[in-house]
């Protein structure tokens, strides 16, 4: 079970890292970063805190800290995972909508362009 702790642990850190320099780089976004610290941090303290693991064990029933552990984990990235899920369902409907607004305004360009041709053909013939 140590050996699972200490992995876990160098993986939060290395996952800590890993966000703190794509932050660094602009690469992410501030907002979107703090899921991914949030989740790293808890995998780090957990992986720190084994009594915390035995009373979440013994608290659901399993046998094994370190099975109790994965299952905290895999909850974890499932969180995450749903709250990017609804981020881009977002950003989905809003590029959807800024199409359409761009799609009229191409049309009202379109439509005042030709309206403009028009009345110069017009003031030409006169």
């Amino acid at each position: 079970m140590d050996r699972l702790l200490s992995i876990i642990a160098g993986f939060s850190i290395l996952l800590i890292g890993v966000v703190l320099l794509n932050i660094r780089r602009a690469h992410i976004r501030v907002e979107y970063s703090v899921t991914w610290l949030g989740a790293a941090v808890v995998m780090l303290l957990l992986s720190q805190w084994p009594w915390a693991l035995d009373r979440f064990a013994h608290f659901t029933g399993l046998n094994s800290p370190p099975i109790s552990l994965l299952l905290i984990i895999g909850a974890i990235f499932l969180f995450v995972f749903f709250r990017f899920s609804v981020i881009i369902s977002d950003l989905k409907d809003a590029n959807i909508a800024l199409t359409q607004k761009l799609a009229i305004l191409e049309y009202q360009l379109q439509a005042l362009h030709e309206k403009l041709q028009a009345n110069d053909r017009n003031s030409s013939n006169r």
